[in-house]
């Protein structure tokens, strides 16, 4: 492998604040991470901004920030990039919206993942919404458990407008938080929003899925909530941009595996990779030894500690961040030895205590040849703060790891 090959470590989510129960230390700090530990103190640390004010505090913002990606004209919203990953055609007057089934009662969103719906209980459920709702323009298909995609078309259609993240407003009053228009011409889409938000709850309870799950006492996936809405964007490819010949993404969620399409890198499919906790971490590891064999660049994803964090599981939170370091990232380090490039970051902080993303920038640690170790000896939000990359914001990290971006 020569010292061009690179590897970033995705723990999404990781980052969070003091917890008192942690001894005023944070998840990461309190968890055993030896092999996130051995990057910090190999290479050099820093932070990065990947959630800059102007732009909605999800997921597709923070992954595009941390792969170099220029927002102010590439960010296309979740919709577009869900899409992608899932294989769905988009022409080009088409609007993607990604589409949360949740739980809702007496009017309050209580949960924003449907009770974690399993894969058979979306693919039923979207059905049923098509049934229901669909027509000419109007396109539901089944993502990956609760993330699912509300396709639009024709001119009455657009993404002029304002639409909440579900996961924002857990415990809130959906009718306080319903898409509105961002200007006159986006007022018919919003209303179209609106009335599925007001009109699916009767249609889902009655389905024969949720009357199930009704009568074993589990929780139904009654609600719908459409979010982050857009036409398919024009992202450069890496190749492209930064000159990466090869590059692969590994991740079981649809908007990173949408956006890897999206920047032309290969999307490998590991059998078991569920987007939570229970994910195959042994079968991403492997499969990102083999994909340095191939690729120049490797994205390695894992979901989970971002999905317990929002559930403010910490027990979970400090166990998936330990799977993280002992089953992905220490093997993979000892299998592809110190000539590769590697850095580890989240892609946001999720902290316990609200269960929400905000715009704090992550710790972030690399190793990478003829690059001075720094002496922070930990990876952590408070260690690497203090290391010499010092404040990075968009693009610094690709351009650390590939060079300035061509044409910059």
């Amino acid at each position: 492998m020569s010292a061009r090959k690179t590897i970033i470590f995705l723990p999404d989510g990781a980052a969070d604040e003091p917890i008192a129960s942690l001894g005023n230390k944070t998840p990461l700090q309190a968890a055993r991470t030896p092999a996130m530990d051995s990057i910090a103190r190999d290479g050099a640390s820093g932070t990065l901004l990947t959630l800059p004010e102007g732009f909605p505090t999800s997921s597709d913002v923070a992954n595009m920030s941390v792969l170099g990606c220029d927002l102010a004209t590439e960010a296309c919203g979740r919709g577009p990039l869900e899409a992608a990953g899932h294989g769905i055609p988009m022409d080009p007057q088409d609007y993607a919206f990604r589409l949360n089934l949740t739980t809702q009662s007496d009017g309050f969103l209580r949960d924003f993942s449907g009770g974690r719906a399993t894969q058979e209980t979306a693919e039923g459920l979207i059905a049923c919404l098509q049934k229901a709702f669909g027509g000419p323009g109007i396109r539901f298909h089944t993502g990956v458990s609760y993330r699912n995609i509300l396709l639009l078309a024709g001119p009455a259609f657009n993404d002029k407008l304002i639409a909440e993240k579900p996961d924002d407003n857990q415990g809130s009053i959906v009718a306080e938080h319903l898409p509105r228009a961002s200007s006159p011409e986006g007022e018919k889409t919003a209303a179209f929003l609106r009335r599925l938000i007001a009109e699916a709850p009767a249609v889902l309870a009655a389905d024969p899925i949720n009357r199930r799950l009704a009568a074993e006492g589990k929780s139904m996936a009654n609600g719908v909530w459409p979010w982050s809405g857009g036409r398919a964007g024009a992202l450069r490819p890496l190749r492209e941009k930064y000159g990466i010949e090869s590059s692969a993404v590994i991740s079981a969620v649809d908007v990173i595996r949408g956006l890897g399409r999206c920047l032309g890198m290969d999307m490998l499919d590991v059998p078991g990779a569920t987007g939570y906790v229970d994910t195959n971490y042994e079968g991403k590891a492997q499969a990102a030894i083999a994909a340095l064999r191939t690729h120049d660049f490797v994205y390695v994803h894992v979901e989970g500690i971002d999905e317990v964090s929002h559930e403010q599981n910490l027990k979970l939170k400090l166990q998936a961040i330990e799977d993280f370091d002992a089953r992905i990232v220490g093997p993979v380090l000892a299998a592809v030895g110190p000539n590769v490039n590697v850095a580890v970051l989240p892609d946001h902080p999720v902290p316990l205590s609200i269960g929400k993303h905000t715009r704090i920038p992550v710790p972030a640690s690399v190793r990478m040849v003829g690059l001075k170790p720094d002496g922070v000896q930990t990876f952590d939000e408070v260690a690497c703060k203090s290391g010499s990359l010092g404040a990075m914001a968009n693009g610094d990290l690709m351009a650390l790891l590939f060079g300035k971006p061509r044409g910059s």
